[in-house]
């Protein structure tokens, strides 16, 4: 039988978690904001809201350095078995693509602080508007997911990025032909096409995370290749940190 000592370290190290798990939470929370309001504020051409955004990055990479810092205490403290040590390995590696999506969120935001001083592009905010919600519901189930150790919720999230890939793939279309027929259309469409690669990098990085969930659950990461959509030969993200 376990003896006191060995409890005593078992349930320390399960409110140690319980502490970093509630922080990614929190985060998650903050990331999904953060991408609705990006995509918000460029809908109602609200420069405040964008500046919220922006400076509200600052609190997301807070949040990521804390986990890393809680996590690599946890393995150097508690020596976790391998299950155990799979789970900190995974929430370090959510909390990392989280922040990655706060930061894509940042950008778009910056970007649209340029565009509300243009002519708008029809039916263009309403779209991102849209691809951004998509992107916010599969970040929402992925971490879901995660709390729940829900290997088929985290399987849908994979296969819902197809979506966003084809969202992505129409405004590119949408986009060229506005430039093509006004030149002056090109500046603004140029913005928002880095606005939409942004939002499909983010489905990218929410895909990782339900990976990462189903590694957790299963010992294996999935062996299938999710269906990739983006057409489009453009690799001219930026992310900042």
């Amino acid at each position: 039988m376990p003896n006191q000592d060995s409890k005593h370290i078992v349930a320390s190290y399960d409110r140690d978690l319980e502490a970093i798990q509630a922080q990614i939470m929190k985060m998650g929370g903050l990331v999904e904001a953060a991408v609705l309001d990006a995509a918000k504020s460029l809908e109602r051409r609200d420069e405040e809201l964008a500046e919220q955004v922006r400076a509200g990055d600052k609190a997301i990479d807070e949040l990521e350095e804390r986990v890393n810092e809680e996590c690599a205490r946890l393995l150097a403290l508690r020596q976790p078995a391998a299950t155990d040590l799979r789970t900190v390995l995974t929430v370090m590696k959510i909390s990392a693509n989280l922040e990655r999506v706060g930061d894509y969120a940042k950008n778009m935001a910056k970007r649209t602080s340029v565009l509300v001083q243009m002519q708008p592009i029809d039916g263009a905010s309403g779209a991102i508007r849209r691809m951004a919600k998509a992107v916010e519901g599969m970040m929402k189930d992925a971490l879901d997911s995660y709390i729940q150790r829900d290997v088929e919720l985290a399987q849908d999230v994979r296969m819902r990025d197809h979506e966003v890939d084809q969202m992505y793939n129409a405004l590119f279309r949408q986009f060229l032909t506005f430039m093509m027929e006004d030149p002056r259309n090109i500046t603004a469409c140029m913005h928002l096409h880095f606005i939409a690669k942004n939002i499909e990098r983010m489905g990218d990085h929410v895909t990782s995370i339900a990976e990462q969930v189903i590694y957790l659950a299963t010992g294996e990461m999935p062996e299938d290749t999710r269906p990739k959509s983006d057409l489009t030969s453009f690799e001219t993200t930026e992310v900042e940190g």
